[in-house]
């Protein structure tokens, strides 16, 4: 398959091909505690014995020991914790098991898995945001293995305590799966909600043993640990079979030189968040690519899953792809289709039921197919854009193959610096270990709002500090002095009426719901940090192909209407930022260098749109916005340099602006080979004099309040993660600059200024002086 792909074009835009060879699976008898019934279930659904990392999993689960096991996609992570917890549900009428899952389509697959067992008097049940009202009172009552997600466990369970007080006195096991996805400020708050269920458990006399399953990581014993608060062991042979895997890193070719448009697919646009369709592409967009692959792999009847970064990019190559079959046999294109976060949930379950029945053959879906929903059949995986971590890359690769067969994945680089950098270094893909997971449950930003969460649940008590970790006093001496509690001989009551308002997933705010003006219906949700970029009035959203333009965003009701309409043009936000210094962690002296670590405030605000021609990227206008500022106190690393060192670089005083903003532009776009994260979790912002250091600057923060941990691992690896970004730009062939080294899709400014070989001098001066 991937020869008749790669004969599409004149060029190979195959830049590397990795062979992962079969491997043949070790099996291990079933534990001697597991019932015949749960055998003969297993059985029934094709499992005649478990895999030996299953095994052992599920020995130290029911034998009391807290456990995460951390091996590779279709390793049948699932049975290493439906095995002890099942077993003790058949054992124990009384016993109840909670399980989480980061999205609601992971947990309707499992529900669908552990239901097929037909086992007596486990009655499993999801119980989430979709689940009816009619339904939760029984779900409370009557079902012993319950599956929630970390946001219903926090606004729905843990409020409602006193309702589940004879599920969680009788909890037996706490399963955590896709544990390696709960990482920054999302993974944070998961682990003081996960303190709170420990400490409700606690109260109604139950300890319950928390097995974890995750993908391939770094360390996943101490990220597991951090984040349930509790020793927890980690099994990591994976002893599963697996198929062979030709992995291909795919470079999507250049443009002709007398080519001034953009490649991006002829769909509408919005926003700033979409790299293919915001700047002048020097080489063809990822988003064409892909949809072009996608279309040959359906036409030839390979069932294929492509990943795309972005809602709208999902949408995009979903109706790109379906043109292209319709043109060639009508009718061919129904047999693709788009899925992202947003749908409505009767929309989600129809192309999850198609997807598994075969009747869709393609689809494109963002990473909320990426976790263990079992596809089985897929032939091929087409990512588009590196994920941002090599965890989540082979996870979603991981989608194809899992019968066994053999698998094809294709890594379809962006024009991004750090795109361009891996499909021309393989080396950091697949000779480099998979990274951990990064987490800090003792940023002040989290854990005051979730301790104020637990005081409403229960009064906090001097123990409760202890299981909330470094901080907490000091986070409940703030929360005292700012009024919202109030300390009794018998611990910290919550002081007000209402229950403080937390978002776990740092998504700036309740989710923006999208309404059809003429009909009232509800098309979909954008998340409240997006809504400034991709629901502005003017602004153009896709849903499932359909082109709505936005008449009117109300933040304080939460919705915006819009309209059917199909513009010649796309729509691109601009923003303005400022940041000021607060305090510094940690700073390193390295002569006309400095390198430093802190907390800064960032304001930011979305100040105007563009609105550009979609087939020759004209500019038709720019259009003013009154949105409010958005105000973020997080850490940043940061470096300065004298102007006497840029001068003896050969930095021209009028070129110091250019020079930092490209290098701050490829240091943000490489930094997702440090750490945990994509660029879209951090910022930056360079300056030729910043009024707090009084010298050329460039910031890199990150996107969330408090901080999420990449500034602290940027810090840590700066002489590396600069090498990297400057080597990036160095290689690249384009002469002044271009969406694979400097230009950046988040730029506010446009991309101007911007001066590659400055930039290039400007890392010169700061690796030539900054210790190893």
């Amino acid at each position: 398959m991937l020869r008749r792909l790669r004969a599409r074009g004149a060029a190979d835009p195959v830049t590397h091909v990795e062979r992962v060879p079969a491997r043949a699976g070790v099996p291990a008898p079933w534990p001697t505690w597991a019932p015949a019934e749960l055998r003969a279930a297993f059985a029934q659904r094709g499992v005649v014995a478990p895999w030996q990392h299953q095994a052992e999993a599920a020995n130290l689960a029911y034998e009391g020991e807290h456990v995460v096991v951390a091996t590779g996609t279709a390793s049948g992570k699932s049975l290493a914790y439906q095995l002890p917890a099942l077993a003790t549900l058949l054992a124990d009428p009384r016993a109840t098991v909670l399980y989480l899952a980061p999205t609601k389509a992971l947990a309707a697959d499992q529900l669908r898995a552990v239901a097929a067992l037909e086992l007596e008097g486990v009655r499993p049940a999801c119980y989430d945001g979709d689940t009816p009202r009619t339904e939760r009172e029984w779900i409370r009552r009557h079902s012993r293995f319950v599956l929630t997600n970390p946001d219903m466990l926090h606004h729905g369970i843990l409020p409602g305590h006193a309702q589940w007080s004879g599920f969680l006195r009788r909890l037996a096991y706490v399963v955590i799966d896709e544990c390696h996805t709960y990482r920054g400020v999302f993974g944070s708050h998961v682990a003081h909600v996960l303190r709170r269920l420990r400490r409700q458990c606690a109260r109604f006399g139950a300890t319950p043993v928390f097995v974890l399953a995750s993908a391939t990581s770094g360390d996943p014993a101490t990220a597991a640990g951090r984040l349930t608060g509790l020793p927890v062991t980690a099994v990591t042979e994976d002893a599963s079979p697996r198929g062979g895997v030709t992995f291909a890193l795919w470079e999507p070719p250049l443009l002709p030189p007398d080519s001034s448009a953009p490649s991006a697919v002829p769909a509408q646009a919005t926003g700033g968040h979409d790299a293919e369709t915001d700047l002048i592409q020097v080489r063809r967009s990822a988003l064409r690519e892909t949809a072009d692959l996608l279309a040959d792999t359906v036409a030839e009847g390979v069932r294929t899953l492509a990943f795309v970064r972005s809602r709208k990019g999902a949408e995009v190559v979903a109706a790109s792809a379906r043109r292209a079959l319709d043109d060639a046999v009508p009718g061919l294109g129904d047999r693709v289709a788009a899925y992202r976060g947003g749908y409505l949930r009767e929309e989600r379950r129809e192309l999850e039921r198609a997807l598994l029945h075969g009747d869709l053959l393609g689809l494109a879906s963002t990473n909320a197919l990426e976790l263990g929903v079992d596809l089985v059949g897929l032939d091929a995986v087409l990512i588009c854009g590196y994920p941002g971590t090599r965890a989540s890359l082979w996870q979603q690769a991981g989608r194809a193959g899992r019968s066994g067969q053999e698998a094809l994945a294709v890594l379809v680089a962006r024009d991004d610096p750090l795109d361009t950098y891996l499909v021309h270094h393989p080396e950091a893909i697949f000779g480099a270990p998979v990274e951990a997971t990064v987490l800090d449950p003792a940023n002040p930003y989290v854990l005051a709002p979730q301790l104020a969460c637990a005081a409403v649940e229960a009064p906090l008590t001097p123990a409760d500090l202890v299981l909330f970790g470094d901080g907490a006093k000091e986070a409940v001496d703030e929360l005292v002095a700012a009024g919202a509690l109030r300390q009794r001989p018998t611990g910290w009551y919550w002081r007000h009426r209402e229950r403080p308002e937390v978002d776990l997933r740092g998504e700036g705010g309740a989710p923006i719901a999208v309404v059809e003006s003429s009909t009232g219906r509800l098309l979909g949700t954008v998340d409240g940090g997006s809504s400034h970029f991709l629901l502005h009035p003017g602004a153009v959203y896709l849903h499932q192909g359909v082109s709505y333009v936005v008449d009117d965003l109300d933040l304080a009701d939460g919705c915006a209407l819009v309209h059917v309409e199909e513009p010649d043009w796309s729509t691109h936000a601009r923003d303005v930022t400022d940041l000021s210094v607060v305090s510094v962690r940690s700073y390193v002296d390295a002569g006309p260098v400095g390198m430093f670590l802190g907390e800064v405030d960032v304001t930011s605000q979305v100040v105007s749109y563009q609105r550009r021609r979609i087939a020759t990227g004209e500019v038709i206008d720019t259009r003013p916005l009154d949105l409010p500022t958005r105000e973020l106190r997080t850490v940043a690393v940061w470096f300065t340099l004298s102007p006497q060192s840029l001068a003896l670089a050969g930095v021209k005083s009028a070129d110091v602006p250019g020079a930092l903003h490209a290098a701050e532009h490829a240091a943000i776009g490489l930094l997702p080979l440090m750490a945990t994260c994509d660029r879209w979790d951090i910022g930056g912002l360079s300056t030729a004099v910043h009024p707090d250091t009084e010298a050329p600057t460039v910031f890199v923060y990150d996107g969330h309040p408090g901080g999420a941990g990449f500034a602290e691992r940027a810090y840590g690896t700066a002489s590396a993660w600069l090498r990297a970004t400057r080597d990036a730009i160095a290689e690249c062939g384009c002469e002044t600059g271009c969406p694979s080294c400097v230009q950046s899709p988040k730029c506010g400014n446009g991309n101007n200024p911007l001066s590659k070989p400055d930039a290039i001098r400007v890392l010169d001066v700061v690796l030539a002086n900054l210790p190893e």
